[in-house]
């Protein structure tokens, strides 16, 4: 067995799977500009390693909730240049995920919320227990949800993908099921087991053929992607010098409602 510790993000390799499990769990899996680093250093060990399949989890009682509260007390006093910046690092994880070379299976301990659905959910195969939750929450405190939205309307469609964008509401892992962003819904005691049954059907196939498969698959909406993608940092950077954003993170950090300026001018 390879094992490997990264700060934040702990990869194990053995029996053809690469085991990559976010290692936060006094935080919740949160999403700091750390693990963001550490998941796709892992990602790129596990694609080129002898590995077939990766296999993608959370320690403790929740998958990933989110970003981190310390890095989002940061956000509203960044530059323009910084926040294009941070939204580029989110999309090169994002495309890590959906363009990894390997199958990918997420299997969802718990709580996955915001860009924590989008990681789970951006794997070849997601599986979830009954007591998980998601929600592209970013609406709720002045952020928009632009990386995630290409992704999420190629796998559900726009009319669904808009209810979930725009209401930012929990769902829970049985209507994710019913919206296709979750494959299964597994016992926890059956999850892990329930991964590593489908990583080796996995392996029982040609690995040279899922890697074809794989690569055919992206290339087909590339191009799209990359455009899109491209939109959606600048949209996500913009945000982030308007009023409410401001506030939205404000009024989080100080758990109150928001009062919202409605006001779309950036602050300079």
């Amino acid at each position: 067995m390879t094992i490997h510790t990264f700060k934040t993000v702990q990869y194990a390799e053995a029996h053809g799977i690469a085991t990559i499990t976010l290692n936060r769990p006094d935080k919740r899996n949160a999403i700091s500009y750390e693990l963001i680093e550490d998941l796709i250093a892992a990602l790129k060990q596990a694609s080129g390693s002898a590995a077939q399949v990766i296999l993608l989890t959370g320690a403790g009682q929740a998958f990933c909730s989110g970003m981190d509260l310390d890095n989002l007390k940061q956000l509203t006093g960044r530059t323009h240049e910084q926040n294009v910046e941070d939204s580029e690092t989110m999309a090169a994880l994002f495309r890590s995920l959906y363009d990894c070379p390997k199958p990918a299976i997420a299997a969802v301990n718990g709580p996955a919320i915001a860009g924590g659905t989008g990681i789970a959910t951006l794997c070849d195969f997601t599986l979830a227990v009954p007591e998980a939750k998601f929600g592209y929450t970013e609406v709720r405190i002045g952020f928009v949800p632009a990386i995630v939205s290409s992704f999420l309307i190629a796998n559900i469609g726009e009319k669904r993908a808009r209810d979930l964008l725009l209401t930012g509401r929990i769902f829970s892992a049985e209507e994710a099921h019913r919206l296709g962003l979750v494959n299964e819904i597994v016992t926890p005691e059956r999850l892990m087991p329930r991964a590593r049954e489908l990583a080796n059907q996995l392996m029982e196939n040609s690995p040279a053929s899922l890697q074809a498969t794989k690569k055919l698959l992206s290339s087909y909406t590339r191009e799209q992607l990359d455009r899109q993608v491209g939109q959606a940092v600048e949209a996500n950077a913009a945000i982030r010098q308007t009023p409410d954003f401001q506030e939205g993170v404000t009024s989080f950090l100080e758990k109150r409602k928001p009062a919202w300026t409605g006001n779309w001018k950036t602050e300079k």
